[in-house]
């Protein structure tokens, strides 16, 4: 199996060893995400979603201020701070784990890692060069994510002549511009954006080419957690029962070398990687 215990992921005050597979819980704090908008509303309620997770075994916490779903309009900077900074102030004090968020936006991403944050998970893969600048002037981890467009129209007949060489191309470049930019290469994580500007057949063939990815050097992300790829594949509408799916390509995606797995269901994933790793018994794929 991929990786080597001497791997690193530097983020911020922390640095994760890249031998096993580390468990991102999702915490978004907006009214209208797909799958659990509202829940996470306040920080009061945020704090609580975040000791849960924890409890569950997230590793990460990553809080996100703007649904990118599908079609998804965007907020104001204003309104997204206004959600996001306060919960990751809150959570830096309480728990000791990476804080990451989850933002298109360089004022967010420059605010939350002043706040605390240690990730910044940008699924517009720093396009922006006001986010380039941020990333250069911190020291938080960041992950490159691939998306074709915007969350409002990434979904209307994306097309690839081949989605493995074009996705792993365009993070390869990103990364390496990252790099001149100043950005140390083990600050830089890779996620192939499952379900950003992709069909289902589109996310089968990244996650069955995944090592094409994994070969780059970086570490990997995948985020493929209650997405709507799993429920065409497995029948299952309401996305919050997409259980059993999300954890088997989360377990999926550790088998073939993926370093972090971005989920809503912690527990299940987490029991899956640790059964894996038993049977393994190499320790690469752990919580």
């Amino acid at each position: 199996m991929p990786g080597s215990g001497h791997r690193v992921w530097r983020c911020g005050r922390f640095t994760l060893p890249l031998g096993r597979v580390h468990v991102m819980g999702i915490l978004n704090v907006t009214p209208d995400s797909f799958s659990d908008g509202g829940s996470h509303l306040g920080v009061d309620a945020a704090l609580e979603g975040a000791r849960r997770l924890r409890a569950e075994g997230a590793g990460i916490i990553d809080i996100g201020g703007e649904s990118t779903r599908p079609g998804s309009e965007p907020v104001s900077v204003e309104e997204e701070l206004e959600r996001v900074v306060p919960v990751v102030r809150a959570l830096v004090m309480e728990l000791d784990v990476p804080v990451s968020v989850d933002t298109r936006r360089a004022e967010v991403a420059a605010e939350s890692v002043a706040a605390g944050a240690s990730i910044i998970n940008d699924v517009s893969g720093f396009r922006d060069p006001a986010m380039v600048e941020v990333a250069a002037t911190t020291d938080a981890g960041l992950v490159v994510m691939h998306m074709l467009g915007e969350p409002k129209t990434m979904q209307r007949e994306p097309h690839y002549d081949d989605v493995v060489a074009e996705v792993c191309a365009y993070l390869a470049e990103q990364a390496r511009m990252l790099e001149r930019a100043g950005v140390a290469p083990e600050r830089i994580a890779l996620d192939p954006g499952l379900g950003f500007g992709k069909t289902t057949a589109h996310n089968l063939e990244l996650l069955r080419g995944l090592e094409t990815l994994v070969a780059l050097g970086y570490p990997v992300l995948i985020g493929a957690s209650r997405k709507r790829f799993i429920g065409e594949v497995t029948g299952v509408d309401v996305p919050a029962e997409r259980v059993q799916g999300s954890v088997a390509v989360a377990s999926w995606s550790a088998l073939l070398g993926a370093d972090v797995v971005r989920v809503h269901d912690v527990a299940p994933t987490r029991e899956a990687l640790a059964m894996i790793a038993a049977i393994a018994e190499d320790g690469e794929v752990s919580r």
